[in-house]
């Protein structure tokens, strides 16, 4: 869990001189469908949670959004969050801007500025959060606009109450429960007990399970294994790894128990986990990530963000031992070249796409395969990194499985659709594209063989589109890729309520879809394995197992 962060240097610091600018605001109440896909953000947001749980991912933290914790977002970083219990859970969210005065100048003016804290700030007494939260919003929403007015005071109010009545969480003063979770995850390799870990949260036993369970989302006893199983698989990338070393390493006296738990867990043996991580095999572009599972290879490093590569993150970062920045897809490379030479990988394995300086740098950590990527379909890509690899009757197996499940696939949405025609439309700022790209071709259109209400010279195309033109071309069925960032959501949400967007046929019938950036813009096999997954959930509200 991320705790406060002082970004200015220094203890103290002041909020004199620094001028607040409320952007917009986000009330969410009981809502069952809602979430927040990470985006980036150019603003500042604050999180308030005025009543029941939920999760929040700042950039790589996770952290639990419940009363009396708020959290600040920094412009440049991402977020994302869902609730628990959405009919629970009450949730703002501000949008605001930080300004800072010039001072010693002829003229005056501002310049942009970071809010002093960002992360998670625990506020005591948090009484009076949900009313303050509650007046700004009422005032924001108001059509007069000296209320509007108001609310920017009454914002400012609202930081003054967080910032006044904040907790200092030392280490000293945490409370017990955190203490308690600090201490699984520095010694998960002892004999640890409930009646111990209760005695360091000064609570009683069957308290300390409970409140676990509710605070953490999981139980103690679930937690403690998982921490053994994320460093077991992390020891087991060692290449001299014996199975009964790594089980005594993280706690387990007895190796049988260990590989029956490991297994329970994991899905499949250690000693099949152990041979699929011999090898040190870097994948640089994160869609190898998905060329690499489908030849069921974990790779040993990989770039992984909550944002940029969602599924992998979520799902392999514990797998994955050398983490690569996935930041705004390969923006630090330089510095993964360097990531990747203390590493020391036996194999790299990249897309062709890379500069000539770039893999010249790359070329001098390891032998570098580069898969062809304009020039060859992903089936042929994945062919080519098995041949490489010597994997290629595993490439075979995952094909032959992948086309049984297309053929069952489409056979299920010709039942659900019809001949329905789809459009897929990708918004971003305040603009509207007519897009398809190569996994969307290849597999809605070509595999699934849904009808395009848009048949254009070419089978992947990006072509802006205006609400006249959307009108004619009068689509069954709308599939919407909303660029998550703020000016585009700002235009989705002025959007989805005015007259053009609501007398457009595919709105009128509630046939309007939204989806994702993972794994819809992504081409590789896992990717577009998980499309077809995608798009049974989406028109039948089930996904095949």
């Amino acid at each position: 869990m991320q705790h406060e962060e002082t970004i200015k240097q220094g203890v103290g610091f002041s909020l004199d001189g620094l001028l607040f600018h409320l952007r917009d605001i986000e009330f969410v109440k009981r809502d069952e469908s809602w979430r927040i896909e990470q985006r980036l953000t150019g603003s500042h947001v604050l999180f308030v949670a005025t009543n029941g749980r939920g999760r929040l991912t700042l950039d790589q933290h996770e952290c639990r959004l419940g009363e009396g914790v708020v959290y600040v977002c920094a412009p440049g970083e991402t977020y994302g969050a869902e609730p628990e219990h959405p009919d629970e859970l009450t949730i703002f969210l501000f949008k605001f801007d930080v300004f800072r005065a010039t001072e010693g100048e002829r003229v005056p003016s501002v310049k942009a500025a970071r809010f002093p804290l960002k992360g998670e700030i625990h506020v005591s007494p948090a009484d009076s959060l949900a009313s303050l939260c509650a007046e700004v919003y009422l005032q924001w929403q108001s059509e007069d606009g000296l209320e509007r007015f108001r609310s920017q005071l009454a914002f400012q109010e609202l930081l003054y109450y967080i910032m006044k009545n904040r907790r200092h969480l030392s280490g000293e003063s945490r409370t017990g429960l955190e203490s308690a979770k600090d201490y699984m995850e520095r010694n998960f390799n002892e004999n640890l007990t409930i009646e111990q870990l209760a005695r360091l949260a000064n609570l009683s036993p069957k308290y300390f399970v409970d409140l676990f369970k509710k605070t953490y989302g999981i139980s103690a006893i679930d937690y403690l294994t998982e921490l053994r199983i994320n460093k077991a698989k992390q020891l087991m990338a060692q290449a001299d790894a014996k199975l009964r070393d790594i089980a005594h390493q993280v706690g387990y006296n007895d190796e049988f128990y260990f590989s029956r738990t490991f297994k329970k867990k994991v899905g499949v043996a250690p000693s099949v986990y152990m041979k699929r991580r011999r090898r040190k095999i870097a994948a640089y572009r994160s869609p190898i990530i998905g060329q690499l599972l489908a030849l069921k290879i974990i790779p040993y490093a990989a770039p992984l963000h909550p944002k940029w590569t969602a599924y992998y993150y979520k799902r392999y970062r514990a797998d994955i031992s050398v983490h690569l920045s996935a930041y705004r897809q390969n923006q630090h490379w330089a510095s993964n070249i360097d990531t990747l030479f203390q590493a020391r990988p036996d194999v790299v394995i990249s897309t062709d796409e890379l500069n000539a300086g770039e893999k010249e740098k790359l070329e001098q950590v390891a032998p570098v395969f580069y898969v062809p990527w304009k020039d060859k379909n992903w089936r042929e890509q994945l062919l080519l990194t098995a041949e490489f690899l010597g994997e290629t009757r595993e490439a075979e197996h995952w094909l032959e499985r992948y086309d049984r499940k297309v053929k069952a696939a489409r056979e299920r949405l010709k039942r659900m659709v019809g001949d329905d025609s789809f459009l897929i439309l990708r918004i971003s700022k305040q603009n509207l594209y007519m897009h398809c790209n190569r996994s969307m071709s290849e597999v809605f259109y070509r595999d699934l063989q849904m009808a395009p209400a848009y048949r254009g010279e070419r089978s992947v195309y990006d072509q802006e589109i205006t609400m006249d033109q959307l009108a004619q071309i009068d689509a069954d069925r709308l599939l919407l890729l909303i660029r998550q960032e703020e000016e585009t959501l700002a235009f989705w949400k002025t959007l989805q309520y005015s007259m053009p967007w609501q007398e457009l046929k595919a709105v009128r019938n509630r046939r309007v879809h939204l989806i994702s950036s993972d794994p819809w813009v992504e081409y590789s096999p896992c990717a577009l394995d998980r499309i077809i997954d995608e798009t049974l959930r989406l028109l039948s509200g089930d996904c095949p197992k």
